[in-house]
């Protein structure tokens, strides 16, 4: 076994990170991390909270995600768009999700650029699955596993482009891993090939990393 591996409960091999952290993040993991979304409230979501992320551990939005779903609406992204100053300040005083307010403000932001991108495109979904990678080896070590691509510098640079923000390199890699435009599961993790399938399947359009 290398270090990129753990046995979980079921004594089935995993990605490290997604064993020892309790049920949600084992949950997680095997259900969520890598596999392709379609959903744009789904996308969106996934996009602030990795936003939130930063400078944080992902145990921490884990454990405050219905929190945040509760303070956003749901994520729904009119709804988000439509927020003002009272949304920002409530959002301050809640105690149940990080309250930062570049962070806030950034994501009210993000989801005006939102409905923009599907005003434009027809959907968030069409915008991100060009950038969507091609299969390649699965990791075998934690120091194979980037903090940023070639492929994360692209999209940042077209989503500040856009006027996104909180969309760095290594914000949007996290996202990238984290609704299937890449798949980071370790070589010999019972979810690599399963999650792979799920992606490919009805993949188009794919580009290298």
């Amino acid at each position: 076994m290398t270090d990129i591996l753990a046995p979980g409960p079921d004594g089935r091999l995993r990605c490290w990170w997604g064993v020892g952290g309790g049920e949600t993040y084992l949950r997680y993991h095997d259900q969520e991390w890598g596999r392709p979304v379609t959903d744009d409230r789904h996308l969106f979501e996934m996009l602030v909270l990795e936003g939130f992320q930063a400078g944080l551990s992902w145990a921490t939005i884990l454990r405050k995600r219905e929190a945040f779903r509760a303070a956003f609406a749901g994520f729904e992204i009119p709804r988000v768009a439509a927020f003002g100053a009272a949304d920002v300040a409530r959002l301050l005083g809640d105690a149940g999700i990080v309250r930062h307010r570049g962070k806030i403000e950034a994501a009210i932001g993000n989801a005006r650029r939102a409905l923009e991108v599907g005003a434009e495109l027809g959907s968030l979904a069409a915008y991100f699955r060009p950038h969507m990678v091609l299969p390649g080896a699965a990791p075998q070590a934690i120091a194979e596993l980037p903090a940023e691509t070639e492929g994360s510098r692209l999209l940042s640079r077209d989503l500040k482009r856009r006027g996104f923000s909180f969309v760095g390199p290594t914000i949007v890699y996290s996202f990238m891993q984290a609704v299937g435009l890449v798949n980071d599961h370790a070589a010999g993790c019972v979810m690599q090939a399963e999650v792979e399938a799920a992606r490919v399947a009805p993949a188009a359009g794919l580009r290298p990393a």
